[in-house]
């Protein structure tokens, strides 16, 4: 067996669950990939997400990606202008149907923007509350209580990686390796790794994303749609060991689907099978693994700290 290209895609929005999860099943369906779907189960309010504009980094982040064109103007206005339509609600339909194709599914969160600009700072019963809630909605879409877990933003706090030890989760993906600028691993022993004292496996993204990619100019060569797809498989040509992937349904499933199948296609040709974070635990849930402590840091093009593993921590 190859290396492993873990396929992690997280479902941020209601126009994202129900256009972008069909396109992206269809199209790894097409070249016979495996893939983890985690998502937004509760209320969309990605309109207040524009509270973030005073911060730095945010308005460079809006005007290099598109967020707009991306997300739709509709989207935009959840929670402020018109209310949140509740995801898994209106689209559950699309969420069990990417289950019966055959896909992994797990919980993104429960409301994205709310978790996402709040969890770091928020308490024990707060924390517990929302991702209680998540788990009793995918309960109720997917008939089975939920098995994994992807951070919205990449943003955890103490008490929820508590919680996934008390749900039992045996691994979950809710932060990142570090990055150099272009992208490409800073540290290259980076991998799955536990919490000091934890069951749960994390498997940490090890790839730059799409959006914080679009608009920067690396290596002297401003990073486009046209070249974005051949920049990311340069990053994992000729490297002989598994990488985790972060794809949105609202870029990867949409607009930006053909840069998606090109990476597909070159991933292939590079000898990666193209799976699921199941696929990926079966793989190394008996490797010793390393411990390292919960650490928070910065990824190239995009804003803020995220929980990320520093292995010289």
């Amino acid at each position: 067996m190859g290396p492993l290209l873990v396929l992690k895609i997280d479902v941020d929005t209601y126009r994202g669950t129900k256009e972008g999860v069909p396109n992206l099943a269809r199209i790894l369906k097409a070249h016979g990939a495996q893939a983890t779907f985690l998502f937004s189960l509760g209320p969309d309010h990605t309109g207040w997400a524009l509270r973030r504009a005073l911060r730095p980094g945010f308005f460079k982040k809006v005007s290099r990606t598109s967020v707009v064109e991306h997300y739709g103007f509709k989207t935009l206005m959840y929670g402020t202008l018109l209310p949140g339509p509740d995801i898994g609600v209106r689209a559950a339909d699309e969420m069990r149907a990417a289950h019966a194709a055959g896909f992994e599914c797990g919980i993104h969160t429960w409301d994205h923007v709310l978790w996402q600009d709040n969890v770091r700072g928020r308490d024990d019963a707060w924390t517990v509350r929302m991702m209680r809630k998540a788990a009793q909605r995918h309960a109720q879409v997917f008939g089975q209580p939920p098995h994994t877990h992807g951070a919205a933003g990449w943003q955890m706090n103490r008490h929820a990686f508590a919680e996934h030890e008390a749900m039992g989760y045996a691994y979950a993906s809710d932060g990142r390796a570090l990055l150099n600028d272009d992208g490409s691993l800073a540290d290259p022993a980076a991998g799955p790794y536990r919490f000091p004292g934890g069951r749960c496996i994390q498997m940490p993204t090890t790839l730059p994303t799409l959006d914080e990619l679009l608009g920067r100019e690396i290596g002297g060569t401003t990073i486009s749609t046209g070249n974005i797809g051949a920049h990311l498989l340069r990053l994992t040509e000729g490297a002989q060991r598994d990488h985790v992937y972060t794809l949105h349904a609202e870029l990867e499933g949409q607009k930006l689907a053909p840069i998606f199948e090109q990476l597909l296609t070159g991933w292939k040709a590079q000898g990666y099978q193209l799976a699921s974070m199941a696929q990926y635990h079966d793989k190394i849930k008996d490797a010793a693994l390393p411990e390292h402590p919960v650490t928070w840091g910065e990824v190239p093009g995009r804003s803020g700290e995220l929980i990320v593993l520093d292995t010289n921590v």
